[in-house]
């Protein structure tokens, strides 16, 4: 007889990625409204580099396992959950956990994967997607015909960023790093040096009126360029603080910075708006109404994917032992896309 165990990635506090452990044990059983799910792809994000770093603004006490979302599929149920839902495929949003062989999530936390998409495929658009769809259409409501600024065009979010708003019909200029232009530029998006001095004025040659929309994930002090590049009546949806990685410090000091900003550039009277994007918003306020929402974008994710509108982009996959590996090249800046792990 073939006895699973359970094989997980721990971070044990502030190491480089060689310093994360393995852990073994035993597969967790389904509680009450709970389901067992044996993970087929989870990937690496940004979150994961700033954990290891204690730089991620809400993460837990160290130690625990990272990984902030998964595909897989349903091993068991716990009462009060559909037994028939076992052997169905499912994409869960977690935020740490699953970086693991088997993980225990809420029934009413999956959504269900499409027939037809690959597990590694879908992963690349979980947390990625229901990002890039949210902002988008959520938050700064792009319409055909407008003009967006999506930085780091080349990465896990931005790709998608990019390949949506181009299904909805609308014009993508792209920061990235010289070496990913040729590749941006085959995707139609007009590429502007992420590291040129000038990166305002590059862009605004490309668009003289300003933009409609601005993605950030970089924030500090490129996050003023971003407000001043919007056209009249644009929107800015900042959505993380990369430039502030490797600093030290407060990990909560740059969030607050850029929800002070936003705070006061909406109460100016110009017409622009300024949002910080949470995905976790609302989660705590309305746990129904957050799960619905997740639930519908993730879908609407799944048929752009199915439909050929966005295109998977797995930089390389990577077994979990080999997770640590997988991490360095997430940091190395030198792949386009999602490293994904499998089991």
């Amino acid at each position: 007889m073939n006895v699973e165990g359970l094989v997980e990635v721990v971070l044990p506090g502030k190491v480089e990625p060689e310093g994360l452990q393995i852990r073994r044990g035993t597969v967790p059983t389904a509680g009450a409204g709970q389901v067992v799910i044996r993970m087929e792809a989870t990937g690496v994000s940004f979150a994961e580099q700033q954990m290891r770093r204690g730089r991620y603004y809400d993460q837990p006490a160290f130690p625990f396992v990272p990984g902030y979302d998964l595909v897989g599929t349903i091993l068991a149920t716990g009462e009060g959950v559909e037994p028939g839902l076992a052997g169905t495929r499912v994409a869960a949003l977690v935020k740490v956990g699953g970086w693991a062989s088997h993980v225990l999530v809420e029934a009413a936390d999956v959504v269900p994967v499409p027939d037809g998409i690959d597990p590694a495929e879908a992963e690349t658009v979980v947390l990625n997607g229901i990002t890039a769809w949210q902002m988008l259409h959520r938050r700064a409501r792009i319409r055909a015909g407008q003009t967006i600024l999506v930085h780091g065009a080349n990465g896990g979010v931005g790709s998608v960023l990019v390949q949506l708003a181009q299904a909805a019909g609308v014009t993508v200029i792209g920061t990235a790093s010289a070496r990913h232009h040729d590749a941006l530029r085959e995707q139609g998006v007009r590429p502007v040096d992420s590291r040129a001095e000038d990166l305002a004025v590059r862009v605004r040659e490309l668009a003289p009126g300003g933009v409609d929309a601005v993605f950030d994930h970089v924030g500090g002090r490129g996050i003023l360029d971003s407000w001043r590049l919007l056209a009249p009546g644009g929107t800015l949806v900042s959505y993380g603080s990369a430039s502030t990685r490797d600093d030290t410090g407060s990990k909560q000091w740059p969030v607050l910075k850029l929800l002070g900003r936003v705070w006061l550039w909406n109460a100016l009277p110009n017409g622009r708006h300024a949002y910080f994007f949470n995905i976790w918003a609302g989660r705590f306020l309305s746990r129904n109404r957050f799960r619905a929402r997740l639930g519908a974008d993730l879908t609407q994710v799944f048929a752009a994917l199915q439909r050929g509108e966005v295109t998977a982009r797995i930089a390389a996959q990577l077994p979990l032992a080999r997770t640590a590996d997988a991490l360095r090249l997430a940091e190395s800046g030198t792949v386009a896309g999602k490293i994904v792990l499998n089991p």
